[in-house]
């Protein structure tokens, strides 16, 4: 389930899947990766900086974070990453996003009661805490403007975005 124009699943527990997809692709089992790229999350950076794929490629990340702090390894272009930063922002006001890691949500702080199941579950992203490493297979569509970033609030500001080429 979409909302209209909005690029994440709505917030309903047990229905995102990795079916759902998205204008630049879905999420794929990893089994079927036929590519496997390493990037290496530090404190503000991402290395490599850019990737080349290819549509219909289906990539297996794996996200070694050899930094201080948590991060985010995001699919998508620079308004969806607009979007995510001010969900994630939310969930730190709200005390379930600290700097290494997932805190412990206080729904009374974010003034509005329970959130009725705010999770960071998309299907594009995952957060990886220091000296942890996690993955993300992803099959691609042929897009442009399509960039991997973190969406901890600040680490995009700060340089933490890399640019993703889709060619065909």
């Amino acid at each position: 389930w979409l909302r209209a124009g909005s690029w994440r699943a709505l917030s309903c527990p047990g229905l995102a899947s990795t079916a759902e997809t998205f204008t630049f692709g879905k999420a794929g089992p990893a089994a079927k990766a036929t590519r496997t790229v390493e990037v290496v999350l530090q404190d503000i950076s991402f290395s490599p900086k850019s990737i080349d794929v290819k549509a219909g490629e289906t990539v297996r990340f794996v996200l070694v974070n050899k930094g201080q702090f948590l991060h985010e390894f995001n699919l998508g272009d620079a308004a969806m990453h607009a979007e995510h930063q001010k969900e994630m922002l939310k969930m730190q006001a709200s005390g379930m996003l600290t700097a290494t890691g997932m805190g412990k949500m206080d729904h009374g702080a974010m003034g509005h009661g329970d959130m009725g199941g705010m999770t960071h579950d998309d299907p594009n992203s995952v957060l990886v805490e220091p000296g942890k490493t996690a993955e993300l297979t992803w099959t691609f569509a042929k897009t442009t403007g399509l960039e991997f970033a973190c969406n901890i609030p600040g680490h995009y500001q700060a340089g933490m975005v890399g640019k993703l080429t889709v060619s065909q």
